[in-house]
């Protein structure tokens, strides 16, 4: 019984109470949020009412309260501003409650109702749909916490930096909502580091029209980053393989994880190559290998080398791509090494 045991000295017991009767675990609410069970105001059975009302079986209603134990202190009055909020974005209540069990955490984030709602309306506006806002609410809540204006600043200032660089006026809207829907933390950074980034590039040589390539190439993750790495990772990479300015540039271009990742990361990709019997030359000729951890390259290569497949005679093509990539390209070599010497179905030429 809750009222006898001792870790429920100090706990709100008609909380307690309240969630017993709800089926919640209250061992997992103590081991995650101890806290919550401390307050003297809760809002339990509106919590799970509001739930109910909008088609959560007690179960899940149980599951979401034992994920997010702070959803009681909330009151119905907020929990309803939030619903209506997400409604604006949401088909139905069915698809509604869905999200909330996935993602309570940013559900009962109540604090920023006013920026999150100019927020939905500005994306909408912009022209994002409804199931991509909905998917940046739960996987990037962060984003809908700025005022509106921030958020507004920083579309304009990728806006003028993209016609700047040689973008079409009529492809602009395009090519921002591309970029966000990739990555739509781009909205956390600040202006002025938008344009140091962009300045950094063109600094090193990179044309107007390389730019923009590596922006979309980079999905936004340039923006991410600060002249100071970028710097290191280009000179690493620069004695690495022994080549000139522009060769490097080159190879940024092709690869420009070259540019992204750190020094120690770069550091770390090389090495479990060479330790593979990968010879630098290789490298330098598929850099976008360099893109792969170094664990997916030591399966990817011991999934070859299965097929007798000698990795350190060929280029590297074969290791590189996403998962899907790489196993049509190794079911591609495992037909050619199965495939018979004749032809089965070629006539046969039998003398009379």
């Amino acid at each position: 019984s809750y009222t006898t045991d001792s870790k429920s000295r100090g706990e709100n017991k008609k909380t307690l109470e309240n969630l017993y009767g709800l089926s919640v675990d209250i061992t997992k609410i103590r081991r995650l949020k101890e806290w919550v069970l401390l307050q003297d105001v809760a809002y339990v059975k509106e919590t799970a009412a509001i739930l109910q009302e909008m088609g959560a079986d007690e179960t899940t209603v149980a599951n979401i309260i034992e994920r997010c134990p702070e959803a009681i202190l909330h009151t119905p009055a907020e929990i309803n501003s939030q619903r209506a909020l997400w409604q604006l974005i949401c088909q139905n209540e069915k698809q509604l409650i869905k999200l909330i069990e996935q993602f309570p955490e940013s559900f009962f984030t109540t604090e920023y109702q006013q920026n999150q709602k100019a927020n939905i309306l500005f994306f909408q506006e912009l022209g994002l749909k409804n199931n991509t806002i909905t998917r940046f609410l739960t996987s990037a809540p962060n984003i809908f916490y700025n005022p509106v204006e921030k958020n507004k600043n920083v579309i304009e200032t990728l806006q003028r930096n993209y016609l700047n660089l040689g973008g079409s006026e009529a492809n602009w809207k395009n090519w921002i909502l591309k970029l966000l829907s990739q990555n739509p933390f781009i909205l956390l950074n600040t202006s002025t580091a938008i344009q140091e980034n962009l300045e950094f590039l063109q600094k090193n040589d990179f044309t107007d029209q390389e730019v923009l390539q590596l922006l979309s190439k980079l999905k936004g993750f340039i923006f991410q980053l600060n002249s100071t790495t970028m710097q290191k990772s280009m000179l690493f990479s620069k004695n690495i393989f022994k080549c000139s300015d522009q060769e490097l540039k080159q190879l940024v271009l092709k690869c420009p994880a070259l540019l992204y990742y750190s020094v120690p990361v770069l550091e770390e990709r090389l090495e479990g190559l060479l330790k593979e019997g990968i010879s630098i030359a290789q490298i330098r000729e598929t850099p976008m290998v360099l893109e792969l951890t170094t664990q997916i390259v030591q399966y990817r290569i011991k999934k070859l080398s299965a097929l007798r497949y000698d990795i350190k005679s060929g280029n590297l093509e074969s290791l590189n791509g996403t998962k899907k990539d790489f196993e049509v390209t190794y079911s591609k070599i495992q037909s050619k090494k199965e495939r018979p010497i004749f032809n089965p179905v070629a006539p046969l030429h039998i003398e009379d």
